[in-house]
């Protein structure tokens, strides 16, 4: 996950700069060099790590008060919603300690300056809350095999798991390690873990790419007696260490969609899998291979679907010749096993002064990196960049480029049909007020859906006259809003223009972003002051999974009123919507736009 993963190329082997090759659009497998124009994606996960150990990203400091920690965060996420981030990464296990109140396991340093001290509030359900505020994922990343980022066990808290169990570990280079050949870590791991899913209100687990340790020199991992007892099929010792990693991801897949079918779980492997000069089904790389160097064995996580995601760390440049970024964005879209493939993007990589991969001084390579993901629309649903405090650094401006082009409109998460296909009932009772200026909606939540969701979150469309209605352009999108969880919801589009007509499109989100049916409501006869308007199915729906438990739509004619601008009132209470607006007299149905758009 740091800078030593890409490192590991980089330091071994020379960068020489290569041509690019000429765009290759139709051939399939073929590796593409040059971004393919296309219009933003509608679904697009766009997430960054943020980083506890070390106080990489946050916090900053050890020795933070609750109150500093809990502003520093939202100050951060607030830069992220700017960015257009909508999952945040963070790391609450970086060494076998915690980021949130835990019987199993002591406080981080990191977070109260030393490992054990309470830091007298528990961060968690406050880190989640607030990500979910802002229409963010969360996702809890664990390292599940450091133990400690040195060997001096005097400095371990008293609950620290070492102190109970010291035959679990191995010492390596300077750091604990847990031993993965042992069935009793694996089950302790994933015990962790679960307790985290059962207890906080979490999106998703994630792992990193830190598995067996990276090699260095004159290191051995003394695992030989593990080896003996528990090998029983006889396999090598390297066949013998990926199964031991492949047995703890299984368990811990198998364990999470016991305790809550909706958290995700993904993978951040190494970026190589295989150099194919040393197995024909690998990239046409010369690198480190995750596969026999950590262990780590990616492609048959997602052959066996104990991930619902891979997150490759493609921390190398469009022209660095032993890992080219094109070539293996290649490969990884051939072997994601219709789970979703997410790309680590090196955004650290332009704040380095590296000789060795020069690229990086160019402020167009992370732009054209994430178009060169979005040329593979079928196969890459995303990217994740490291690390947060990188991203708010704005390293050579990439950061605004994001903001001001790639990721100027809002993007719904994408789908796993695999976990949940039955979309959410759609939204009931949507009105519209209008005073001249503002547009306030007023709806309330469907009834459950079949798999018991109710929604989780509201998409609001508008579309004004001479715009074509389609709800695959995020361009319409105006707000995706998380349910207030209290019956009533409401919106103001306190952007729209005196004078100006609108109709919108409100869909309901359930956990897992599957999107509803629509409604739809205009602003017709709005022109010259207040409206009322129920809303109807509109004539081109959204394209969404049928609902098999959907009950019959109720077609509710508009009713609109006109008259000089005034005041219009809109009260709630419970369910009922009580609306007053002094008028005139009816105003007649404009024809034409809205017309055609909706067949009216």
């Amino acid at each position: 996950m740091s800078a030593g993963s890409a490192l590991l190329v980089s330091g071994s082997v020379g960068a020489q700069p290569s041509a690019v090759a000429p765009p290759v659009k139709s051939l399939k497998g073929a590796v593409i060099t040059t971004p393919i124009p296309s219009p933003p994606p509608k679904r697009e996960l766009r997430g960054v790590w943020v980083a506890t150990v070390e106080n990489i990203d946050w916090p900053s400091r050890r020795d933070l008060t609750p109150e500093q920690q809990r502003r520093e965060y939202q100050k951060m996420l607030d830069g992220h919603q700017r960015a257009g981030i909508n999952a945040i990464f963070l790391q609450v296990r970086p060494a076998s300690d915690a980021f949130y109140r835990s019987a199993l396991e002591p406080w981080s340093k990191f977070l109260s300056g030393r490992q054990g001290k309470d830091p007298g509030w528990d961060p968690l359900p406050f880190l989640v809350d607030e990500a979910h505020k802002r229409g963010m994922e969360f996702h809890a990343w664990f390292n599940p095999y450091r133990a400690s980022t040195d060997t001096t066990t005097a400095r371990l808290a008293p609950n620290h798991p070492y102190r109970r169990h010291p035959e679990w570990f191995l010492r390596y280079s300077g750091k604990l390690l847990y031993n993965p050949g042992l069935p009793a870590v694996r089950a302790y791991i994933t015990e962790v873990i679960v307790d985290v899913v059962h207890r906080y209100d979490i999106d998703g687990v994630h792992f990193d790419d830190y598995f067996y340790p990276y090699p260095e020199a004159r290191q051995v991992i003394h695992d030989e007696a593990a080896f003996a007892q528990y090998n029983p099929d006889g396999l090598s010792l390297p066949d013998w260490r990926r199964r031991n990693v492949n047995q703890l991801v299984e368990q811990v897949h198998d364990a999470i969609e016991a305790e809550k079918r909706w958290v995700k779980f993904g993978i951040s492997p190494f970026g190589v899998w295989m150099n194919s000069n040393e197995d024909p089904e690998g990239s046409d790389t010369r690198a480190f291979q995750g596969h026999t160097g950590l262990y780590a064995d990616a492609r048959e996580w997602l052959r066996q679907g104990w991930v619902d995601y891979v997150l490759p760390q493609l921390y190398w440049s469009t022209n660095f010749r032993a890992a080219s970024y094109a070539t293996l964005l290649e490969w990884w879209s051939r072997n994601r096993y219709d789970r979703h493939l997410y790309i680590g993007q090196g955004a650290y990589r332009m704040l380095e002064s590296t000789k060795s991969d020069t690229t990086w001084r160019n402020p167009r390579e992370l732009p054209r990196q994430v178009r060169l993901n979005r040329s593979y629309p079928q196969d890459i649903s995303g990217s994740v960049f490291f690390s947060g405090k990188s991203v708010l650094s704005n390293p050579l401006k990439t950061t605004d480029s994001l903001r001001q082009n790639l990721f100027q409109y809002p993007a719904l998460l994408p789908t796993m049909p695999w976990k949940d296909a039955v979309p959410p009932r759609s939204v009931q009772q949507l009105t519209l007020t209008r005073g001249g200026g503002p547009v306030t909606l007023l709806w309330q939540p469907g009834p459950a859906a079949a798999d018991g969701d109710s929604a989780a979150a509201y998409v609001i469309y508008r579309f004004a006259r001479g715009e074509q209605p389609t709800p695959d352009d995020p361009r319409h999108i105006l707000a995706i809003r998380p349910s207030s969880r209290r019956g009533n919801e409401a919106f103001v589009d306190t952007a729209a223009r005196y004078g100006t007509e609108y109709a919108y499109y409100v869909t309901a989100l359930d956990r897992l972003h599957n999107e509803s049916g629509p409604l739809r409501v205009t602003t017709i006869g709005s022109v010259a002051g207040p409206v009322i308007a129920r809303a109807e199915p509109p004539a081109t729906p959204l394209p969404t999974t049928p609902d098999p438990n959907a009950t019959p739509a109720v077609t509710l004619p508009a009713t609109v009123t006109k008259e000089r601008p005034g005041m219009t009132k809109t009260t709630t209470e419970g369910n009922n919507i009580s609306i007053k607006t002094k008028t005139k007299q009816p105003a007649k149905k404009k024809k034409g736009f809205f017309r055609r758009l909706f067949g009216r």
